[in-house]
């Protein structure tokens, strides 16, 4: 028989101590329950976890004691890459059987740059869904020097895309068709987006060779993002993948409602010394490129802060194996998988899982005018282990942390 000891009003519960001694810990927030084989004369009685599943999925590890769990809202993920054809039927259900919606970016080959393929590409997305299945595709169209505002128009009265992606030309995979002079060139388009109320969303560093690697970001606010605020004050912004320090006080230094981010689980747990540590990892290369350790613990302090304009956006890209392990690999790590298990690490470790659901379920819609969801999701503090791959028709996909054990188990892995 099981005990379950539950906070007897709305807040989190923590275990503090041996066996002998439980003590509940009240905070506010997400409902946090620790589950306890009853005891028989103060002896604790150990049990196993077991995980059902197919052989290639993600694996739980027997372990016996003290079972805490997160109860949230259904999250979404507003930045994902879902690719096309064989690539997106292996890892859309990676998404799907977490979060409740998601916002797919549109930096295909070639990319969606109208509504009509964007609804093409809806249909792709929701034909290689699991049966029965309610996630729900947020489509985007990417932003050319050709883009007229009249194709604007057109998405907003689709009621399938929710946002325009602004890729600077050569910025990151399968930009080359991106923006090469947003206010000489896309200031019309612009103007309709405000009129539309249809968010900008925006990979934020610029291309010129001649500046590094590391101070992309900052030149791209100094130099773009703090001018067109300036010049069209109500377009609402997402600033995608935030990396820095200067990103996260730009976007504090903006009102609440017009500009926000979003953070990625490998910008929040790892700094650049991950991409040398025991060789060249090439599962940890993205763009923007990880930074100084610095500029991750502001990251972290943004997200924990409880500011409301910092959200959930994985940034999951995911490449067959050998365009990732080669003399010129490709940015993008797969974190799908693992997503939650890592926002949550994250927020614990900064004792603030009471901050934990806002940042990944409320502040996104919140920011889009759409409704949270209703739907729940549980987290459970289980160890359990990352596949080493997953396989496809054209190759095998290395997810992030592949064949490492994680601690927080999302329910529907359970």
């Amino acid at each position: 028989m099981m005990k379950t000891l539950v906070s007897p009003c709305k807040g989190s519960i923590s275990f503090l101590g041996k066996v002998e001694g439980p003590r509940l810990i009240k905070t506010r927030g997400v409902k946090m329950q620790i589950s306890l084989t009853r005891p028989d004369d103060w002896h604790l009685k150990m049990g196993s976890i077991s995980f059902l599943g197919k052989v290639k999925g993600p694996r739980s590890i027997k372990t016996g004691g003290v079972k805490m769990q997160l109860s949230l809202t259904q999250p979404d993920d507003w930045h994902l890459h879902l690719r096309d054809g064989d690539l997106l039927e292996a890892v859309v259900s990676h998404s799907a059987s977490h979060f409740g919606r998601a916002i797919v970016m549109p930096n295909l080959k070639p990319p969606i740059t109208t509504t009509a393929a964007a609804m093409a590409y809806r249909e792709s997305i929701l034909k290689a869904l699991p049966t029965n299945c309610n996630f729900t595709p947020l489509m985007t169209l990417y932003l050319t020097d050709r883009m007229s505002p009249d194709e604007i128009k057109l998405a907003r009265k689709s009621g399938v895309v929710y946002a325009v992606k602004l890729y600077p030309a050569g910025a990151t995979t399968n930009s080359q068709d991106g923006v090469t002079d947003l206010f000489g060139k896309c200031l019309p388009v612009l103007v309709e987006m405000v009129n539309q109320n249809m968010p900008l969303l925006v990979h934020g560093e610029v291309t010129d060779p001649e500046v590094d690697v590391f101070d992309r970001e900052k030149i791209f606010i100094d130099t773009i993002l703090r001018p067109l605020v300036q010049k069209l004050p109500q377009l609402k912004i997402v600033m995608e993948h935030v990396t820095t320090l200067d990103a996260v006080n730009f976007v504090l230094s903006c009102p609440e409602g017009s500009v926000a981010a979003t953070v990625t689980p490998q910008h929040l747990l790892l700094n650049r010394n991950s991409l040398f540590q025991g060789g060249l990892q090439p599962h940890y290369y993205c763009l923007p490129v990880l930074k100084r350790e610095i500029h991750r613990q502001a990251i972290v302090s943004a997200v924990i802060s409880g500011s409301k304009q910092f959200f959930l956006g994985t940034d999951s890209a995911p490449h067959e194996r050998r365009r990732k392990e080669c003399s010129c690999g490709c940015a993008g790590i797969y974190n799908s998988p693992v997503a939650l298990s890592v926002y949550a690490k994250i927020f614990e470790q900064a004792g603030a899982l009471d901050k934990l659901e806002a940042f990944t379920s409320f502040n996104g819609p919140d920011f889009y005018g759409l409704p949270r969801n209703t739907s729940k999701i549980t987290l459970s503090k289980i160890p359990w282990r990352v596949p080493e791959s997953y396989t496809f028709a054209s190759g095998e996909i290395i997810p992030m942390f592949a064949g490492e054990t994680l601690e927080w188990l999302p329910s529907t892995m359970a």
